[in-house]
């Protein structure tokens, strides 16, 4: 609450959709980098990982400007 603001509901809001948000990325990438899966057979896991990066930096950038 020192870093944000005087807002500390904002700060608990934003640390757990900060959490929720890499879980879901994170299985994303397991699934897309899974050998089994056929469905994502053809994507290099290179790009999968390129993938998770961009998406998590636009999830924190995200989670930032709502902090204010």
């Amino acid at each position: 609450m020192g870093l944000v603001g005087s807002f500390p509901f904002n700060s608990f809001l934003s640390g757990v959709l900060s959490c929720i948000g890499t879980a879901v990325l994170a299985v994303c990438l397991r699934i897309q980098v899974n050998k089994d899966n056929k469905e994502f057979k053809d994507l290099p896991p290179e790009r999968a990982f390129a993938n998770f990066i961009l998406c998590n930096l636009v999830l924190h950038l995200v989670i930032m400007n709502f902090l204010g």
